[in-house]
């Protein structure tokens, strides 16, 4: 079997400037590089964070993001890429941090195997944080 490693994870959104804001201010991601893919005709940009890649698109005329994508345990339910999910040592201190930023926290959940959240991006995108309980 071929090896590989993840590269990165992509989300579009209506503006690829308030996108590039939040996510360097909320995440602490910097841009690497934009450019523009006309087969797509979206502007681009890849974010960075240490070897963490994020690709941001935006796309003219691009349809919302639909309600059901905006909520986890719906978004689940259709078909589909979901989220990326980055780990986290401390939960708690990772949503106090959010909640000061005032993030839009959709939802969290505390298990015996682990500890979640899910956080709403500038434009709706859920994206994942864990943190790994060690047997």
């Amino acid at each position: 079997m071929a090896e590989f490693t993840f590269h990165h994870g992509g989300v579009s959104v209506p503006s690829l400037e308030e996108a590039i804001e939040w996510y360097g201010r909320v995440l602490g991601f910097e841009v690497e590089r934009q450019f523009y893919i006309a087969a797509a005709q979206s502007l681009t940009a890849i974010v960075r964070k240490g070897a963490l890649r994020f690709e941001i698109f935006e796309v003219a005329d691009a349809l919302p993001l639909p309600d059901d994508r905006r909520h986890p345990t719906r978004d689940v339910a259709t078909h589909g890429n979901k989220h990326v999910a980055f780990r986290v040592d401390d939960l708690e201190s990772f949503l106090l941090e959010m909640t000061e930023k005032r993030v839009d926290i959709a939802f969290v959940v505390r298990e015996e195997f682990g500890a979640g959240c899910f956080i709403r991006d500038c434009a709706g995108n859920l994206i994942e944080f864990v943190e790994e309980v060690m047997p």
